[in-house]
């Protein structure tokens, strides 16, 4: 009974330190692909000196994103969006509704043009700086 009861008491501890680790790693993830996918926009607009369309007039939007989730094979966990004009875009990875990372206090992270990272929960520090 005593041994039940003692890893019952590690098992309450160890828990949440293992949910906050596999967070952590789900927003390394789509902080890898919101930054593959402001490389791929900065790289169009090298070549057509528009965020919004390519040298060719193609407009780009979010399904012409090479990271349209997070992760990028499987079961979604970030869906992410584009938000562009021709100067300008706000690339936004939104957690998916029942996922893993619906409660967590991050909430949506963003990316701008500028490079401005941005959060809907917490602070940026925390979020983005882990």
């Amino acid at each position: 009974m005593i041994t039940v009861a003692i890893v019952a008491i590690l098992a309450a501890i160890a828990y949440p330190s293992y949910i906050q680790y596999i967070r952590r790693a789900h927003r390394a993830d789509v902080k890898t692909a919101l930054l593959s996918d402001a490389q791929f926009l900065e790289r169009n607009f090298t070549e057509a000196n528009f965020y919004n369309q390519n040298s060719g007039g193609v407009a780009i939007t979010a399904a012409s994103l090479p990271n349209a989730q997070s992760p990028i094979s499987g079961t979604a966990i970030y869906n992410i969006g584009l938000a562009v004009t021709a100067s300008t875009y706000t690339l936004t990875a939104t957690p998916t509704v029942g996922g893993p990372m619906s409660g967590d206090s991050c909430g949506a992270l963003t990316l701008t043009h500028l490079g401005v990272k941005g959060v809907g929960g917490s602070t940026v520090e925390q979020c983005w700086g882990r």
